[in-house]
């Protein structure tokens, strides 16, 4: 697969079929993930695949708790300007956050991230893309979402056997499964709306209307 076409088309796939992830696959993906970046070298990371019925039926119900906090607190006055406003985009990741609380239990692999003394999460994250976009190039869809580990993070630790006073912190959980729909690249808001050069607020001296890579 050709660079440019992984990473434009690599966004959050939550709507998957519960078709199991080829071992192979699986060995690619992590194989990848631990050729990530990391600072100094430390490789201050853990990673945990789960594909155990019983283990996503404890995590389950968590998730979906934590998920509706957040639509009722954070994400309750996007939602109520969404819906006053029409903005159809906004409702539809919405919906589809939704989508991956009520089907949580029915993804066929999901990848638990781990890491201590770095609060920030910038020595595990680039792994974690590193293992999105590996199991893109397989058509394996993912999604990223830090929920689990930001309102039930010991809950989680405990279901998952992490061992208790070592510092492990959940960084986040990754669905992955095949797309029910498909690949395309997400509209984002162009680079010069959000890019300056030297000062902030500068203009970056070019201008991207549309991608510059297409299917």
């Amino acid at each position: 697969m050709d660079l440019f076409e992984a990473l434009y088309t690599t966004r959050a796939m939550r709507r998957v079929k519960p078709d199991p992830i080829p071992m192979e696959v699986q060995e690619r993906i992590l194989d990848a993930a631990v050729r990530a970046p990391s600072p100094g070298n430390t490789q201050g990371w853990r990673f945990l695949l789960v594909d155990d019925p019983e283990v996503k039926r404890q995590l389950g119900p968590l998730y979906r708790k934590a998920l509706g906090v957040l639509f009722e607190t954070h994400y309750k006055p996007m939602r109520e300007r969404a819906e006053a406003t029409g903005d159809t985009r906004t409702l539809s990741v919405m919906r589809s956050a939704q989508h991956l609380a009520d089907h949580f239990e029915s993804y066929p692999l999901m990848l638990f991230a781990f890491t201590r003394n770095d609060s920030s999460g910038g020595s595990i994250y680039p792994s974690v893309w590193s293992a999105q976009l590996a199991a893109r190039a397989f058509g394996v869809g993912s999604a990223l979402t830090t929920v689990l580990g930001l309102f039930h993070g010991e809950e989680t630790l405990r279901i998952l056997g992490v061992p208790e006073g070592k510092g492990w912190q959940v960084a986040c959980t990754v669905t992955f499964g095949y797309p029910t729909g498909r690949w395309g690249v997400a509209p984002r808001r162009p680079v010069h709306e959000v890019s300056f050069r030297n000062q902030w607020g500068e203009p970056v001296g070019f201008e991207i209307p549309e991608p510059l890579w297409t299917p």
